[in-house]
């Protein structure tokens, strides 16, 4: 598996290629991990790729040289005599697996994790320059000629969003098999040009997770003690953090954690101060097991990001943990099992704000909403997905003989 980031950085690509990981090695199959990484791993499977000095954006570490990595890709490839390359992100350490694997004629796996022209549209500096850079040097390491765009869709009008939606779109065409975790960004792929075999497989949690938080109890929320609410993820404008803490803010009896880091924390500091003081923790980035420790002290999971996610891994823990969830994005509701989840009626805080209220005021709804939760957990288990995995990779290494 290759991938432009790999714990012990939090978050959902990490989580989910750990999961992989862990379930195809319990049923015997050998995996390495290919990424950057702050230092060498003591793990002989996790194998670090070249790695820029002084330069992680958004405080990963990144792949450089794209030629190095891809050189040293391909040397490690021939050495363990792999059958299929798993890529999991767009960036260098991506294209330096398509190369390699090129290079020797392996099969590619292309899992699209994430809608990049929201992600650099918020988080890079001068997005207008940076994606127009970031697109040209993609672009001299793999052709983008193979993305046909559907100009008319509302989230590729500009032309910086086009630009990423090329990229992902080149780069999903040059796999041999492309999965997606959601039925609604698989739609978007689509529309945009993909055409190579694209299979929806849900992300999924890894055995050793679900053993750590082991069987939880149903939520009963007193009434006479606030509701507890937790955040969790990169504190960067794609995730709306803000609108989660004015939400907060303006929803008396509603208390939060908030786990994660990123370019907006000072400004989510700020807010809390302004808005919330006393009512929510910031506590920065934790381990997973800290996530998971925080979400068995809450009543309710919240999701603030809009047009952004696909099937955010802590969804699924907090669906794991027995935790009702309330998403702001329609598209999200795909995950949430029936009667454990809630949309709010509009994606600001006011909407927010209401689903909190209304939950804050109903404990025995708080209550059935994690018995559901609880009975779905088992569903979400990654080793419910493997087979389906496995067979993406069958049908990858059937194409190239």
């Amino acid at each position: 598996m290759v991938t432009d980031y790999y714990l012990p950085t939090l978050g959902g690509v990490q989580t989910v290629i750990k999961a992989h990981r862990e379930a195809l090695e319990r049923e015997g199959h050998d995996v390495h991990v290919f990424a950057p990484l702050a230092a060498p791993s003591a793990d002989p499977a996790i194998v670090r790729l070249p790695t820029a000095r002084g330069f992680a954006p958004d405080g990963y570490p990144f792949t450089w040289s794209p030629a190095a990595a891809a050189a040293a890709l391909t040397d490690r490839l021939r050495e363990i005599a792999v059958d299929v390359v798993h890529v999991h992100t767009e960036m260098f350490a991506a294209l330096a697996g398509f190369e390699a694997a090129r290079a020797l004629g392996i099969p590619v796996v292309q899992t699209m994790h994430g809608r990049i022209d929201v992600y650099t549209r918020s988080v890079l500096p001068l997005p207008s320059v940076t994606t127009a850079l970031l697109a040209r040097l993609h672009r001299q390491r793999m052709s983008h000629d193979r993305a046909s765009l559907d100009l008319t869709a509302p989230y590729a009008s500009t032309r910086q969003a086009r630009r990423m939606w090329r990229l992902m779109v080149s780069q999903a065409n040059h796999a041999s098999q492309v999965i997606v975790p959601s039925a609604h960004f698989a739609a978007k792929l689509r529309a945009q040009g993909v055409r190579v075999p694209l299979t929806v497989i849900s992300n999924g949690l890894e055995d050793t997770v679900l053993e750590r938080i082991g069987h939880p109890a149903a939520r009963h929320p007193a009434p006479d003690r606030p509701l507890r609410a937790v955040w969790c993820g990169r504190l960067s404008p794609e995730k709306r953090p803000e609108v989660f803490v004015d939400a907060i803010g303006r929803t008396p009896g509603v208390e939060a954690d908030m786990f994660g880091d990123g370019v907006s924390r000072r400004r989510v500091l700020r807010r809390v101060g302004a808005t919330a003081a006393g009512r929510i923790r910031v506590h920065g980035a934790v381990p997973q097991s800290r996530v998971l420790e925080g979400m068995s002290d809450a009543h309710v999971l919240v999701s603030s990001s809009l047009d952004f996610d696909n099937q955010p891994m802590v969804v699924l823990e907090a669906l794991a943990a027995g935790l009702p969830v309330i998403v702001c994005d329609p598209d999200l509701a795909e995950m949430l099992p029936p009667g454990a989840g809630i949309v709010t009626a509009s994606p600001d805080a006011e909407g927010l704000s209401a689903a909190l209220a209304a939950l804050r005021d109903a404990p025995d709804e708080v209550a059935r909403m994690s018995e559901t939760a609880i009975r779905h957990r088992r569903r979400i288990a990654q080793t419910t997905h493997r087979d389906e995995l496995l067979d993406v990779y069958r049908a990858a290494i059937a194409a190239v003989r």
